[in-house]
């Protein structure tokens, strides 16, 4: 596998090897002495599995208590996957990156503590599956506003299916003293 380079610090972005034929593909998905050989030792408890339809926004979310690490990937259609840096102590606090996962590529992102998740559906269908690491706890779940104009995400969605719980969630200004010291 390759580490390919991502502007922030703290989530990476990894291309598997995948071996190819004319009978379809393989490629390991997880193996966890390799990954904690690129910095990835997260102890994931939980695998999850959304299915998402095109133009369908699921943002910005994240575990406020212990924080939750994620390993992302799309098994089938394309996402454009964002991750927001809520660490008050970093010098990119409040930045966002975002990067295209697909099932042709199998790119995979890990997203440490102390970042919110978020992505767009650009198929007509996308099955995003994705590792843990605490499990889900819906006290310590939280949310920032997906079109936050401080943030100003250029989502690829002109008219996006969002959530009523996502459209209630608040800005990064409005919730950033509280947020935890990750």
């Amino acid at each position: 596998m390759k580490v390919l380079a991502t502007r922030l610090s703290g989530p990476i972005l990894i291309e598997p090897s995948v071996f190819a034929d004319g009978r379809g593909f393989f490629f390991e998905s997880y193996r966890r002495e390799a990954y904690a050989e690129i910095g990835i030792d997260a102890d994931f408890v939980q695998d999850n599995h959304s299915r998402s339809v095109l133009g369908t926004i699921r943002a910005l979310h994240f575990q406020a208590h212990p924080g939750q690490p994620k390993l992302i990937r799309v098994a089938q259609g394309r996402a454009w996957d964002v991750v927001v840096d809520l660490r008050r102590s970093s010098p990119t606090f409040g930045e966002w990156e975002a990067v295209e996962l697909d099932d042709a590529r199998n790119l995979q992102l890990y997203i440490p503590i102390g970042f919110a998740h978020g992505f767009c559906a650009l198929s007509d269908v996308v099955d995003l599956v994705y590792k843990v690491g605490s499990y889900y706890d819906q006290a310590n779940e939280r949310g920032i506003a997906w079109d936050d104009p401080a943030l100003a995400i250029p989502w690829p969605s002109q008219s996006p299916t969002v959530s009523e719980r996502d459209r209630q969630n608040p800005t990064l200004a409005q919730i950033g003293d509280q947020l935890p010291d990750w």
